[in-house]
């Protein structure tokens, strides 16, 4: 995570695995391929924040809901660390709402030509499970589809600018959710038995 200046603010960019919460007018942006970023926001105490993540696995039981799976530990985790820190800084759960955003197939790997699920087809589904789960309504999203996102969180009125990545950008962002996605799900791998994974 880093922080940049931005006009009269800032502009805190976060990566893979990250996620951040603010008060101050400030914006939250990321570069998006297959990972998914929950924009939340609460409108009345005024509190907001994103987060960035990539479930480890590209399947699941069809007959479970994903966020009860194996694979959905990391996303739960990941979402649970973003509302419980917008909670400690003032918000109410009852007034979250959402925009969400990525989930595009950009890994392009050999059981996605199969016409299997995806890794962005699994956190899209995800992100609806745990949010409808929640009862926390989606305001907007742009989901899917085979492209990469810049995404810009806007904490003045909570709006958010999206602009498709090129080429160049689309293979570097492949090349690092690969080393991401690998690192994950070899650490799933190597603690799947241990009794204290959280």
């Amino acid at each position: 995570m880093k922080s940049v200046p931005f006009k009269q603010t800032q502009r805190v960019i976060i990566d893979p695995g990250e996620f951040y919460v603010s008060r101050q007018v400030e914006v939250i942006s990321t570069l998006l391929g297959s990972c998914v970023a929950a924009c939340l926001f609460d409108p009345v105490n005024r509190v907001f924040g994103m987060n960035h993540f990539l479930l480890a696995y590209r399947h699941h039981a069809q007959n479970m809901p994903i966020i009860e799976s194996e694979e959905g530990r990391y996303g739960v985790y990941a979402m649970e660390l973003l509302i419980n820190d917008m909670m400690k800084l003032g918000a109410n759960k009852q007034h979250i709402k959402a925009k969400c955003f990525g989930g595009g197939n950009v890994l392009k790997l050999r059981e996605d030509r199969e016409n299997r699920e995806t890794v962005g087809d699994v956190n899209v589904l995800f992100i609806k499970e745990f949010l409808k789960k929640e009862s926390i309504p989606i305001l907007g999203a742009c989901l899917g589809g085979n492209i990469g996102r810049n995404v810009h969180f806007v904490g003045s009125d909570y709006s958010v600018f999206i602009k498709k990545i090129d080429r160049i950008q689309q293979q570097n962002l492949e090349k690092e959710e690969r080393r991401y996605w690998k690192k994950n799900v070899d650490q799933l791998e190597n603690t799947k038995s241990s009794a204290e994974f959280w």
